[in-house]
């Protein structure tokens, strides 16, 4: 190649910002010389958090199935479904005409046995008039009759089907007229103003998830509003079918916008580093002893492309911790890293490609 021919190269490679040549005539012999255009990061320490994502489900702070205690005849419907409920409320009516009737003779019944004991207490204690079995006797008939009135009064109060817990009444199992037994479902109350949302994380993150760590959960049905959590619960065992184990993280549902059953990407924070030099993952390149990247170093005639083998730590998404090889104040090459080889020269340009 001609003289002429490398003056035209070296003038049309130095507007690229990618590449460009420079002419050599050292020892009387003209030679061309790559100079490569890239951009650098000076490096710092800084803080770094990894996390580990999960798909997980929403549930209910408390989802009750409430049956029946009792067996009869559903005489009415108090709350129906999509109603809110306080524990305590009444949500059906079981018939309960004949039991109610059984309670009255047995509360008649309990109030003779009383007087009877009453009386021969008396007697007996105050006049000394009887005898001790006889005393004894009324005594446990007073006490077997409002045993049994209890027992009654209780299995009365159970026709009433009442809510456990405070929320909304979801679901209705039964119907007027309805004949049920001892167990049957009859409603579903769900409380929706908390909620928790249960994933289960690989056995390999067990040493860095504890409860009252946190978590930040993001729902499609909610783009772009990521919602902070608790973790509240850490399973003790890992599911041998799928090597995780489960954890619950606890939220509050301000306006009900989030549903049991809802999808939830959740991101769990693993280890938390101080003063660790951190860079864009994608700068990392794998060779066949491991990982490298390239610093700029300066060289006898100018800067030059250097190779530096790195140690690896935690990564999220496009930023990886370097556990060794580069240190505070080296100079990152972050952009033409990939058009580079170790000493090759280089020259340093902003973004857009100005010197």
């Amino acid at each position: 190649m001609t003289a002429a021919a490398l003056l035209v190269l070296a003038g049309t490679g130095c507007g690229s910002p990618e590449a460009s040549g420079t002419e050599n005539t050292a020892g009387g012999e003209a030679s061309y010389v790559r100079t490569v255009n890239v951009e650098v990061l000076n490096i710092e320490t800084a803080e770094f958090t990894s996390y580990i994502r999960l798909t997980a489900a929403v549930e209910a702070y408390e989802d009750v199935v409430v049956s029946s205690q009792e067996s009869g005849v559903i005489e009415r419907i108090i709350a129906d479904k999509g109603s809110r409920v306080r524990a305590g409320q009444p949500i059906a009516k079981i018939d309960d005409e004949i039991l109610s009737a059984q309670v009255d003779e047995s509360r008649a019944s309990a109030s003779l046995a009383g007087e009877r004991y009453e009386r021969q207490r008396q007697l007996w204690e105050d006049e000394g008039i009887g005898s001790e079995i006889a005393f004894l006797q009324t005594k446990f008939e007073a006490q077997s009759a409002d045993a049994r009135l209890a027992f009654l009064e209780a299995r009365l109060a159970r026709h009433t089907i009442k809510s456990p817990i405070t929320g909304l009444l979801d679901d209705r199992y039964v119907d007027v007229g309805e004949i049920i037994a001892p167990g049957t479902p009859v409603a579903r109350v769900l409380n929706v103003d908390r909620l928790k949302v249960v994933g289960g994380v690989p056995e390999r993150f067990g040493p860095y998830v504890s409860e009252g760590g946190a978590a930040i959960l993001d729902f499609d049905v909610l783009p772009g509003a990521s919602i902070e959590g608790t973790i509240a619960f850490v399973g003790a065992a890992v599911d041998p079918q799928n090597r995780t184990f489960p954890i619950e993280v606890l939220l509050d549902n301000p306006g009900g916008r989030l549903k049991p059953q809802m999808v939830a990407n959740v991101r769990v924070a693993t280890e938390q580093l101080q003063g660790v030099i951190v860079v864009p993952q994608d700068v990392v390149m794998r060779t066949e002893d491991g990982y490298q990247v390239f610093v700029v170093a300066d060289g006898p005639d100018g800067t030059l492309a250097e190779a530096r083998a790195v140690a690896l730590g935690p990564s999220f998404e496009n930023e990886v911790v370097i556990a060794s090889g580069l240190a505070e104040g080296d100079r990152l090459i972050v952009t033409g890293h990939q058009m580079v080889d170790a000493g090759d020269r280089v020259r340093e340009v902003s973004e857009g490609g100005g010197q």
